[in-house]
């Protein structure tokens, strides 16, 4: 429809003409659209009651607020309009870099989230069997009194501290220092099992493991590789970009993947690979880059280390080979390679399909050397680009809700402590006794990465005599994470079941508070929603963004921030906590907060991003050119929208933060960059120096280390410190200096503070150094073990054991015929609780299914619409809807994994407290789904397995 503009700067449509606007036709057509999916039980009191609540004053004063879209990280701009502390409506921001105006489903349905029906409104904990409504202060001392005890009985790692994604930046770096305050390397968030092998490969291959342009840089592409990733369902808005990119640049789009998706629809050429063998696919593009010398030979000589090992490899991935084990045509390989190479600037976008893998470090590392090998890094239009699923798992990974990791990625090495210590204005001594103090197979907890959350089942059921930590995990936070996105679902009902206690801390109950047969020992604390509070979350491109306050928290819920606080207090830690950020009415001021993380996470520049500088940006979205990100005019002229980090030095800087990472065509100080020397100046006696490449303005023409005090007074430039600088900085280096001098001071001579190395093609401290094909622990191909075997198990990854080989030799084929995979759908997000109590969201997608090509249909005598039983490899079942469609190919089925409430065939709908079960209930695909985990990061396998499919 045509838009109007109206003078308060909203929008509407031409319905206004038919004298209804488009908000009182949705408002009046709610109850016809939501009835369809709840039936008779939506028409409650409480529910005609808000009806009738939200029918304001029409003259009411309308405030808009400008927040952030709380699904995938694409980071759409939304406006949302309040009256009398209600939100009437919203608009997506037509003037915002990345939205410009676009929406989702999702996205079109914010608003539901932050009145939401469904929600949990206040404390309850489950007593006999019943849901007991509980005052905050009962079920904070309650929680607290059992996890002092568990503590003091088998140490704080027995208490597992779940984080989320779902909060912002602020909230994720103080969920990390609460945890490491109590004295544990137990907690993680969301990331581990969607993109903890991308990090983890990336940041290997050439210093950091995010994003290296961004959506709207895309435009510039000339071709795209899709590998594992599906944007036009699980990332719409990113979807316009690379239309865009193919009006704008007649960019060529190659879409990889086993079912055709509605991504391939749009591709110039859609290639069906089989499930887990990426990296075959990957070495077979390249086989022919290199026989027909397609390679950027310039590029590699100057910025890459380890191609010619690379070479030997992808040597022995003929077309033949290829084809044998991927099932793709030599054709087909062909034309990708030869799409690929006459088309660049190209870059890589890849999504869960390509990490949740046992090889899922060994398929982001690949995709990486691809790019490498075409030239196609620190240049607009190429890159690794690597789109994340919720509103801030960036940012949470960023801020370290991670195992193995401090704000930062500093790690757990006593220097890190030391140095977070200092940030904290904490004793360190007194930090370290925090922790338990016991050795387990030689191992410090303080120093040893925790267990990550795609294995706390294993925490709590493993023989605590194989486990390096006192005693099984006892207690459990569930601090805005859905379990149904993880794999083995049957063992995680069995865990649940063991554990002393569980605490959900969530706007919605969550499926953990149900897929349990317990009768006590489950808390519930109503958090609000992000729209419920305000900070900052960080886009999948890493701008950070800043949101306002919506609406005052809901019913009896509170802010996760508040929740900290309260919390820590009772737990006695709430003065070193909080030792240098303001509480104001119970509430942490969460400007202090970002200034503290803005003092101490120097590594990937999360330092010049002051709470004033991101307000700046999000008042003058308007001013941000919607390609190149760059502010036009205004008072953030020349800035880069968020201020994407690295954003060197301190806010007094003004860095103008970095679009395109490892850019040498710019100067440092205007976002340029090179490669991060991590690894030393050498290996195996050759040079891990870049050679001849250095960024625009450099004074050092050439590749040069990491910079520390030794570097600056080597070279001379000492003396540009000031005194105080001086004084900081002495015995530190661009990581750990808290005045920012030394990184200043690297700057102002043109040089980037992490040093300028090559790109390295092999990773010597991964399990394989050159990436290599791995069968799946659960393969068809039975023929392809021997040539491509798994792992060995391994006695102790993450603190526990690990098996791959002994699953691997167990031949399952015979009962469990078909490859099942999982994966997005456009409606809905993560494990789903939130978007399936979403009225308008529900009412499109009522049903969990199973897509199965007609052939197996018909052998396996069921049709579209039958109830079928999907039986995975290790017995977990589930009962679906069938969709009988060619998206796949015969020996595939696929499965979304959004749904929950249903458990091998039983409705859980009663366990809900009640008012809060979502509209749609359903299986969780993870029942089915099985155990496999990389040795890197302990990523979950779910995109390759096998399963049985029968009628029910």
């Amino acid at each position: 429809m045509k838009l109007i503009k109206r003078s308060n700067n909203t929008q509407t449509d031409d319905t206004q003409t038919l004298g209804l606007s488009r908000r009182a036709f949705m408002r009046n057509s709610s109850i016809a659209a939501t009835g369809a999916v709840a039936g008779a039980s939506l028409f409650s009191a409480t529910m005609m009651k808000k009806a009738k609540a939200e029918t304001v004053d029409p003259m009411a004063k309308t405030e808009v607020k400008r927040t952030i879209c709380s699904h995938c990280s694409v980071g759409c701009g939304i406006y949302a309009e309040v009256q009398n502390g209600v939100w009437t409506g919203q608009e997506p921001a037509f003037d915002h870099p990345f939205n410009a105006g676009g929406h989702c489903a999702k996205g079109a349905a914010l608003r539901e989230h932050g009145h939401g029906e469904r929600r949990l409104k206040y404390p309850m904990k489950l007593e006999n069997g019943k849901w007991v409504k509980m005052s905050w202060d009962q079920a904070l001392d309650e929680i607290s009194q059992q996890v002092l005890k568990i503590r003091d009985e088998s140490g704080p790692d027995s208490v597992y501290w779940l984080g989320s994604a779902k909060h912002s930046n602020e909230q994720a770096y103080l969920f990390r220092k609460m945890a490491s305050i109590w004295g544990t390397n137990n907690v993680d968030h969301q990331a581990r099992i969607c993109h903890s092998t991308t990090v983890a490969g990336v940041a290997n291959t050439w210093g950091y493991g995010a994003m290296t342009n961004s959506f709207n840089d895309m435009h510039n592409c000339k071709s795209i590789l899709f590998v594992g990733s599906n944007p036009a369902e699980a990332h719409p808005v990113a979807m316009q970009h690379i239309l865009i990119a193919k009006e704008k640049s007649n960019c060529k789009i190659v879409v990889a993947d086993p079912r055709r998706t509605r991504t391939a629809a749009k591709s110039d050429h859609y290639v069906s690979l089989r499930p887990g063998t990426d990296v075959a696919f990957i070495w077979g593009i390249l086989w022919h880059v290199f026989a027909n010398k397609w390679e950027d030979k310039q590029f590699i000589q100057q910025r890459v280390f380890g191609m010619d090992e690379i070479r030997q490899e992808v040597a022995k991935w003929a077309p033949q080979e290829v084809e044998r084990v991927t099932g793709v045509s030599e054709e087909d390989m062909y034309k990708t390679a030869k799409l690929l190479s006459e088309n660049r600037p190209g870059c890589v976008v890849w999504c869960m399909g390509g990490t949740q893998h046992t090889t899922g470090n060994n398929n982001t590392r690949a995709y990486c050397v691809l790019e490498l090998a075409l030239g196609n890094l620190g240049v607009s239009g190429g890159g690794a680009n690597i789109f994340r699923g919720h509103d801030n798992v960036q940012g949470a990974t960023d801020l370290g809700v991670l195992s193995h990791t401090l704000p930062g990625y500093y790690g757990l090495a006593e220097g890190a402590w030391k140095h977070w210590a200092r940030v904290w204005d904490i004793d360190y001594e007194w930090l370290k006794n925090r922790f338990d103090s016991g050795e387990y197979r030689g191992t410090n907890p303080m120093l040893n990465m925790g267990i990550p959350v795609s294995r706390w089942i294993d925490g709590v059921l493993e023989n605590k005599n194989n486990i390096e930590q006192k005693d099984n995990i006892r207690a459990m936070f569930y601090w805005g994470h859905a379990v149904n996105s993880q794999t083995r679902g049957v063992e995680m009902k069995t865990a649940m079941q063991k554990l002393d206690m569980m605490v959900i801390v969530d706007p919605y109950p969550t499926v953990a508070a149900i897929m349990n047969d317990r009768t006590d020992g489950i808390y519930l604390l109503p958090a609000t929603t992000q729209f419920e509070t305000y900070g900052s979350v960080t886009a999948s491109n890493r701008s950070i963004q800043w949101r306002d306050k919506v609406i005052e928290p809901l019913f009896d819920s509170k802010p996760d921030h508040e929740i900290m606080y309260l919390l820590s207090k009772k737990l006695g830690i709430d003065e070193p906590l909080f030792k240098h950020i303001k509480v104001v009415d119970n509430q942490p001021v969460i400007e202090d907060i970002t200034r503290e993380f803005n003092r101490g996470m120097w590594t990937v520049g999360y330092t010049g991003q002051s709470p004033e500088r991101l307000k700046q940006h999000q008042l003058n979205w308007h001013t941000f050119h919607k390609t190149t990100l760059e502010a036009e005019g205004g008072p953030v002229n020349g800035e880069t929208y968020g201020l994407p980090w690295p954003c060197w030095g301190t806010p007094e800087m003004k860095h103008p933060g970095t679009h395109i990472l490892y850019d040498t065509s710019k100067p440092v100080a205007q976002g340029g960059g090179t490669f991060r020397a991590r690894y030393g100046v050498e290996f195996e006696g050759k040079n891990l120096l870049a050679e001849d490449s250095y960024s625009q303005g450099s004074e050092i023409k050439d590749g040069y280390p990491e910079f520390s005090d030794k570097l600056l007074k080597h070279l001379g430039w000492w003396n540009d410190l000031t005194p105080q600088e001086q004084k900081e900085a002495e015995g530190k280096n661009w990581k750990t200096d808290l005045s920012g001098g030394i990184q200043r001071v690297a700057i102002k001579h043109g040089c980037i503070p992490f040093g300028n190395a090559k790109a390295r093609a092999i990773v010597w401290t991964f399990p394989d150094r050159v990436p290599l094909h791995r069968e799946p622990l659960y393969t068809p191909r039975r023929d392809l073990v021997t040539d491509y075997p798994t792992w060995d198990d391994s006695e102790s990854i993450y603190r526990l054991p690990t098996l791959y080989k002994s699953i691997q030799q167990q031949d399952k084929t015979g009962q469990y015929p078909i490859i099942l995979t999982s994966g997005r759908l456009v409606e809905y997000e993560g494990g789903g609780d939130e978007s399936r109590s979403n009225p308008w969201l529900a009412e499109l997608q009522q049903e969990m299914f199973v897509e199965v090509n007609p052939k197996d249909a018909n052998d396996l005598g069921f049709q579209d619409g039958d109830m079928v039983w999907v039986e995975g490899a290790e017995q977990g079942k589930i009962k679906v809807k069938a969709m009988v469609t060619r998206r796949v190919k015969p020996g595939l089925a696929f499965i979304p994994f959004h749904f929950g409430g249903h458990f091998e065939g039983q409705d859980l709908r009663s366990k809900y407290p009640e008012g809060t079960d979502p509209y749609v209930l359903g299986e969780s695909a993870n029942i089915a789904m099985t155990y496999g985990y990389d040795p890197t990061t302990q990523m979950q396998e779910t995109k390759v397995t096998l399963c049985n499919i029968r009628k029910a």
